[in-house]
């Protein structure tokens, strides 16, 4: 099929390339498949396995497109491969290869977490497929060869296993963010919880100190009131008694 010109369209060629790479990537993984139990605990152990390790697909080396039923197959035959009771020379690292090859297909049973994963792979895809149509037509607009190293069906498959893998973990990054702003938020809300429940818990231990201390409060002012006004009399009294009137002015007679 040709476009207008006589020159192939750019969606006929991404669909070559793409055929050509699936097929590549089936034979790749046809080959890891077979990896001997230590190889299988390297793989899913290597630095920075916890990034690798994402991408469910990947860490049972198995189609995105893969059915219900192949994928419990993978998964037995790769758990068993990495099973501690099959590796006693290695347990500990054997369990945590077990670890993740059992939370792979766990997430993997279920739709929506499957779907997810499915669309992120295809969003790789698609992004290395726009970026070699688009580095294609800039060649050909500067009028240069228009061969680009994604052409080779394993560098392609590279680029795309890159892009998947930065898909993932950007969508790891934000899953942690937004867990660290929710358990901050829930941190909150039961900080501002216990701060309101200490303080109804004072304000009633204050009512009830104020019920049972009521009658005492009202005698002692009572009998407060009562020496005020014993004072009272008793210094009218005094003031009564040492009232002095003032002396008699005799007038002067004159002679």
């Amino acid at each position: 099929m040709a476009a207008a010109g006589g020159e192939p369209s750019a969606k006929v060629e991404s669909d070559d390339l793409f055929q050509t790479f699936y097929t590549e990537v089936k034979q790749i993984e046809k080959r890891d498949s077979v990896f001997t139990s230590k190889q299988q605990i390297d793989r899913l152990l290597r630095p920075g396995a916890s990034y690798f390790n994402l991408n469910p697909f990947e860490v049972l080396q198995i189609d995105s497109d893969a059915t219900d039923d192949a994928l419990k197959k993978r998964f037995r035959a790769l758990s068993i491969l990495v099973h501690p009771d099959k590796n006693q020379d290695d347990p500990e690292r054997a369990q945590l290869a077990f670890e993740a090859v059992d939370k792979a297909y766990k997430l993997l049973l279920d739709p929506d977490q499957k779907k997810r994963a499915v669309d992120v792979v295809q969003a790789g895809r698609e992004y290395i497929e726009h970026m070699v149509i688009e580095k294609k037509k800039k060649l050909k607009k500067e009028g240069k060869d228009q061969t680009v190293e994604e052409d080779d069906a394993e560098l392609f498959r590279q680029a795309v296993y890159k892009q998947t893998m930065k898909l993932f973990a950007e969508l790891e990054i934000k899953r942690k963010e937004r867990e660290a702003k929710d358990m901050h938020e829930r941190k909150r809300a039961r900080e501002e919880e216990i701060e309101t429940a200490e303080k109804a818990k004072r304000d009633r231990e204050w009512q009830k100190n104020f019920e049972e201390t009521r009658d005492g409060r009202v005698d002692s002012w009572r009998t407060f009131q009562a020496k005020g006004k014993s004072k009272t009399k008793a210094k009218n009294k005094g003031e009564k008694r040492s009232f002095l009137k003032p002396p008699k002015v005799k007038m002067e007679q004159r002679e």
